[in-house]
């Protein structure tokens, strides 16, 4: 399947090459993570310059919890469907990998239409960190499977001892192997000290998660940081607002359904995805 980049409306090489050169560290790459087609297409209409989405609102809009439930070919066939919704480059949280060997997450990847990736240093099955020499071997693998197909993915090692309060030095270290190994950026996930995400800046395009009481979205791109994400934040304010305006309905709550409750409502537009 070598040099078969074209899948759909995208090419997965040249959409890698622009999604990479959108890591500008000072003015970061902001990704406003979607869950479905319908979300994707929201975002690329609001004027966003990627696509990505998030596992943990991609998961239960599928029916599946997070962290490691989600079936492969569930997350495959969902991805295709968003990335065949927009013409941005598509970047995907694809957890750990679903345990494919790279050549295989390399194929399915392409063939969905998304150009990089997200590749976690958890193992949820067994409850604990991949050992960093193993993940930094996987990260190489599968940027030299891509390459062999045709394409150089951006890939995003996400870095997750954060969530775990470990030492930031051990947190660092695993950084430099995986930005060794050849991923694209670093993605500490849950870090929110300023002094630490300094010291990943300095190693390379650093990844921050963005939401409620987080650091300010220019103070973080003051602090030299690439790429900014949401994660499921979206989908969980949207599943908020639904019930805020849900319990209004049920209390005859005529002024409880939010300010966007207007007249011109009907005739917001609807995305409709062309499924011919």
């Amino acid at each position: 399947m070598t040099g078969q980049t074209r899948v759909g409306r995208h090419d997965v090489a040249a959409d890698a090459e622009a999604l990479r050169k959108l890591h500008v560290p000072g003015d970061p790459l902001l990704l406003a993570n979607v869950w479905d087609p319908t979300s994707a297409r929201v975002v690329e209409a609001v004027g966003m310059r990627a696509i990505a989405t998030s596992s943990n609102a991609l998961a239960p809009v599928n029916g599946y919890e997070d962290h490691g439930h989600l079936p492969a070919d569930v997350a495959f066939s969902a991805l295709r469907r968003i990335a065949d919704a927009v013409s941005l480059p598509v970047t995907a949280d694809l957890e750990d990998g679903y345990g494919l060997s790279p050549e295989e997450f390399v194929d399915r990847l392409a063939n969905a239409g998304a150009c990089g990736a997200i590749l976690e240093d958890s193992d949820h099955r067994a409850g604990a960190l991949v050992d960093a020499d193993r993940h930094a071997e996987r990260i190489a693998s599968v940027k030299a499977a891509a390459r062999a197909r045709g394409f150089d993915p951006v890939i995003n090692a996400r870095v997750d001892l954060h969530f775990y309060n470990a030492p930031v030095e051990e947190g660092l270290r695993r950084a430099r192997k995986y930005l060794d190994a050849g991923a694209d950026c670093v993605y500490p996930i849950f870090l929110s000290d300023a002094s630490a995400i300094r010291q990943y800046v300095a190693l390379g395009p650093t990844n921050i998660l963005y939401g409620p009481g987080s650091i300010p979205l220019g103070e973080l791109a003051r602090l030299g940081v690439a790429r900014i994400s949401v994660g499921s934040f979206l989908f969980r304010l949207l599943q908020k607002r639904l019930e805020i305006a849900t319990d209004a309905l049920l209390r005859f709550d005529d002024g409880g359904f939010g300010p966007e409750w207007q007249s011109d409502l009907l005739k917001m537009k609807l995305f409709v995805i062309d499924n011919g």
